[in-house]
This record gives C-alpha cells, sequence and structure tokens, in this order.
C-alpha cells in the first residue's frame, strides 16, 4: 500500500489509527448498537405489552399513536435510556482500550475531591441558572403557574414518579459528555494539534466542531428551528468550558444534569422540545415572545436560555480562577499520553 495513503490512516509516532478513523469507528458502532438494541427493545416491549394486554393485537399494523404511547411510558423511557447510557459507556470503553490506546479515567474521570467538588458546583450552577430563567419569565408575566406536584398519570405518586426523570437526567448528563466532550472534543483536539494549529488552537477548533455535531445531534427533537439548533450548539460550546478549563468531566456532567432537570421537572419548561416526563414539581402554561422564551422547544430555544449560558460561562470562569488560581487551558486534551498515567499540563489561555 502506497504510504502516503498508510499516512492518512496510520499514525506511525502514535502507533495508532488517526483522529477522523477513530472517530467514524466509534460513532458507527455507537449508532450500529443504538439501532440494533433499541429494535430489539422496541420489539421485546410490544410483545410483552400484547402478552400484557395493555396493547390489542389487532391495533398493531394500524395503530402507530398506540405503540407511540407504550414507547412513551416513563418506565420503558429510563429503560430506554439505560440502554443508551451502557452502549455510551461500552463504546467509549472498547474505543478507548483498541483505537486510542488510554485507560478510560482519561476521558475525564481523575476522580478525586477537586472532582466531586467541581461536580457539586455543576450541579449548583445549573439549578441556579434554571432558577433565574423561571423568576424572569414569572416575573415578566410569560408563564402562568397552574399546579404543584404534578404527575403525568392520573393518582400517580409523586416522590415515585419524580425519581424517573431524575435518574433519566443523570445518565443522560454522563452519557452525552462522556460522548461528546469526553471523547469527540478530546479526539479532535489530538488531531489537530500536529497541524498549524499548536495546542491552544486545536482546543478551539475542537470545541467549535465538537459543539456543531452537539447541536446537530438534536436536530430531530420536536419543535426545533433554526435558533434552537444554534442555540443548541453554543449550549455545547457552554458545557466544553469547564472540560477545557478542568481537564475533567465533572462540572459539565453536572451542570448537565441539574439544567435538564431542573428546566424539565422542577419548573416544568420543555426540555430541547421534549415535554418533561412523569412528573413536574411546578406544571406551567408557557406565553410571551417564542424568540425570547424558545416556546415549546424550551428555553434553549430562545434568547433567555442564551443569556443564561453566557452568565454559566461567566460563573465558570471564576470557579477556576477560585479553585485553581489562574485560567487556562489543560494541554493533556490535545496531546496524546498513551497509556502512562497522565499529567496535568496548563497552558495559558489567551
Amino acid at each position: 500500500m502506497d504510504n502516503k495513503i498508510i499516512s492518512l490512516l496510520w499514525n506511525p509516532k502514535e502507533r495508532r489509527l488517526r483522529a477522523l478513523w477513530r472517530l467514524l469507528i466509534q460513532g458507527s458502532v455507537w449508532m450500529s448498537l443504538q439501532i440494533g438494541i433499541g429494535v430489539a427493545v422496541a420489539i421485546f416491549f410490544l410483545v410483552a405489552a400484547v402478552a400484557a394486554g395493555w396493547l390489542p393485537a389487532q391495533e398493531i399494523p394500524g395503530s402507530s399513536d398506540s405503540l407511540m404511547d407504550l414507547m412513551n411510558r416513563p418506565d420503558i423511557l429510563l429503560i430506554l435510556q439505560f440502554t443508551t447510557f451502557l452502549i455510551t459507556l461500552g463504546s467509549v470503553w472498547l474505543a478507548g482500550r483498541f483505537l486510542d490506546r488510554r485507560k478510560f479515567s482519561d476521558f475525564g474521570f481523575h476522580f478525586s475531591p477537586r472532582w466531586w467538588l467541581d461536580l457539586g458546583f455543576g450541579l449548583l450552577m445549573g439549578a441556579a441558572l434554571m432558577a433565574g430563567v423561571f423568576a424572569l419569565e414569572l416575573g415578566a408575566g410569560w408563564i402562568t403557574v397552574e399546579g404543584y406536584l404534578v404527575t403525568n398519570e392520573d393518582g400517580g405518586i409523586f416522590p415515585l414518579a419524580i425519581l424517573i426523570p431524575l435518574v433519566m437526567f443523570v445518565l443522560v448528563g454522563i452519557s452525552e459528555e462522556l460522548s461528546s466532550r469526553g471523547y469527540q472534543l478530546k479526539n479532535m483536539a489530538e488531531g489537530m494539534t500536529g497541524t498549524r494549529f499548536g495546542a491552544a488552537g486545536a482546543i478551539f477548533a475542537a470545541t467549535f466542531f465538537s459543539s456543531i455535531c452537539f447541536g446537530l445531534l438534536h436536530a430531530a427533537n420536536p419543535n426545533i428551528t433554526f435558533m434552537s439548533i444554534l442555540n443548541l450548539m453554543a449550549a455545547g460550546v457552554f458545557l466544553a468550558l469547564g472540560y477545557i478549563l478542568t481537564g475533567e468531566l465533572a462540572l459539565p456532567i453536572g451542570l448537565h444534569i441539574a439544567w435538564n432537570f431542573f428546566q424539565g421537572n422542577v419548573f416544568g419548561f420543555p426540555v430541547s422540545g421534549l415535554d418533561p416526563v412523569a412528573a413536574r414539581f411546578i406544571a406551567i402554561r408557557q406565553g410571551g415572545p417564542e424568540w425570547m422564551t424558545g416556546g415549546a422547544f424550551g428555553p434553549e430555544g430562545g434568547l433567555i436560555g442564551l443569556a443564561a449560558m453566557l452568565l454559566g460561562c461567566i460563573l465558570i470562569f471564576l470557579w477556576v480562577k477560585i479553585t485553581r488560581g489562574k485560567i487556562s487551558l489543560t494541554k493533556t486534551l490535545a496531546e496524546y499520553q498513551g497509556k502512562a498515567p497522565s499529567t496535568t499540563k496548563q497552558i495559558q489561555d489567551s
């Protein structure tokens, strides 16, 4: 095989495939498992529903609504999300071992007291930012409170019902941050370091491109708009900020979990176009200008959500300055460390 072709596929210095191929293989494995296992799970629950009498057999051929109602049951949604979590965890672990040639902890899981402190700050900040969005919209008269401690099913037990979305968003936060930031951003940064970018430029470029991918992954969500997609790309940058400044996924995971849970199941907003699952602490009716509130897509689709993200970026900079003494990019995100114990090298953020 021509040496030029080999060099496009293989990095002889690092003795592994180049970043583009690692990303494509991991993404293809993830997608294949999602489709294959997703179809298998759907068929299983379809058969179980017929056997249990939830879905009459004669309705199956022509009743897509009945099938959708079945797959939107909170307990089944939780199982499907847990399946996605396991697929993401497994595909990244396999890619890390056989393609990246690195330890799983190097994707942002170097557990320490500081790691857990960052996680706690992320959780607190996500909750506070969404509380601010709710307070502003309530004060502006854009939302009307219609109830408290509401379950989506009549007779539902609120403490049990609210646990389902809480667990779901923990799984979502870990899965999406591991995939979008821990794997994609890190591999993109490593792949671009040897170019004219340099380490800092590679990290910025990887943040930009991984955030575009993050926004496009939600492009099929209900009630999506062009502004929503742009805001979700901005959300990718917002979530990546804690990662590129600390080198760990603790802060973005905490932020992601709390932002989603408080947005949907505490304050009753749609979450990226999806209605709150199972239960809400506060049930609301949304009004106001959609360009500001995001309308049926939720705050992430409007300017108020974008403003919350900008404020969150400032808070992250302040947190890093207080806890680290300086604001700097984590150079190791763009430098391949192999399987040797990684060290935290920093470069000043220009």
